[in-house]
């Protein structure tokens, strides 16, 4: 079908932001990038959905999605993306597999949901009682946790109990973070940091001076510093992690998980470029899904 180079405008606009929100795209938003009157992008959309290259999502959240045929009809091949669904078994990644595809064979039972997960890789490595997580996915960001009952090392496919099924949050972390940061001098004391801990309810801060981000005092360190016989009036600079775990702003917040585990740390600082704005700890991504 012949597009004029509006239509052509809008479509690409819309499909990048698709792609990179997973979410209605407003017409206000796709107005905003091809810098055109939102009245005009409507009424292209009114075209466009007249000939099935975009679906309309209705209510406050809604907007704009493009159709499988509006990547034909701009020749895009999404299904070369290189995105890789990871398995992890009893806790690790599997290096040797990765999920192409997951197909539900129960959904209505009460008690049982059972699927079929088709690997790109071999099926022999697992075995029966394996505890894995699938995930996350690349368009909703599903995480699935279940045990291996089955498999079938012809087609290359695991059969599994899913025991839990999550839906990541897909928004940065500026969006769950602690703001506006809450910090220490360099000169400041084991004494102002207590006291800053103990109004503030938290148990941490970075520690900024004037060359910006120096380290991260805990109250586990000002603890370790007193059963050291450490007075007070020590500076905060003495006992400090000066290897702060950063984070930027605009990351999203499931890519972040592991970081706390791996570097076995309560909380880390986030950063917009070079600038600390926000803390986010724990006790926030618990709040956002408290099964992890």
């Amino acid at each position: 079908m012949d597009l004029s180079l509006i239509q052509k405008d809008i479509l690409i606009t819309l499909i990048s932001l698709y792609q990179k929100h997973s979410h209605p795209i407003k017409g206000e938003d796709i107005a905003d990038v091809i810098k055109r009157n939102p009245g005009t992008i409507r009424n292209q959309m009114q075209s466009l959905k007249a000939i099935g290259l975009v679906d309309g999502v209705p209510g406050p959240k809604g907007g704009y999605n493009p159709t499988a045929l509006a990547f034909r009809e701009l020749d895009l091949d999404i299904s070369d993306e290189d995105y890789d669904v990871r398995i992890s078994r009893n806790g690790e990644t599997v290096t040797g597999a990765k999920v192409s595809e997951i197909d539900f064979t129960t959904l209505c039972h009460p008690d049982i949901c059972h699927a079929v997960i088709k690997l790109i890789g071999s099926a022999k490595i697992f075995e029966i009682g394996d505890q894995i997580t699938i995930g996350p996915t690349p368009v909703n960001k599903l995480l699935i946790r279940g045990e291996v009952y089955g498999k079938d090392e012809v087609e290359q496919s695991l059969l599994i109990t899913t025991q839990e099924m999550i839906s990541l949050p897909k928004q940065s972390i500026r969006h769950y973070m602690s703001a506006p940061i809450l910090s220490l001098p360099p000169d400041s004391t084991l004494r102002d940091a207590l006291h800053l801990f103990n109004t503030r309810h938290i148990h941490g801060a970075p520690v900024i001076g004037k060359r910006g981000l120096e380290g991260i005092i805990t109250l586990s360190d000002v603890i370790k510093a007193i059963d050291d016989e450490m007075p007070l009036t020590t500076k905060v600079n003495m006992v400090m992690t000066t290897d702060v775990v950063k984070a930027s702003a605009d990351v999203q917040l499931f890519e972040v998980i592991g970081r706390f585990k791996e570097r076995k740390i309560g909380r880390l600082v986030v950063v917009d470029g070079d600038e600390p704005i926000g803390i986010l700890t724990q006790s926030d991504i618990i709040r956002v899904f408290p099964s992890l």
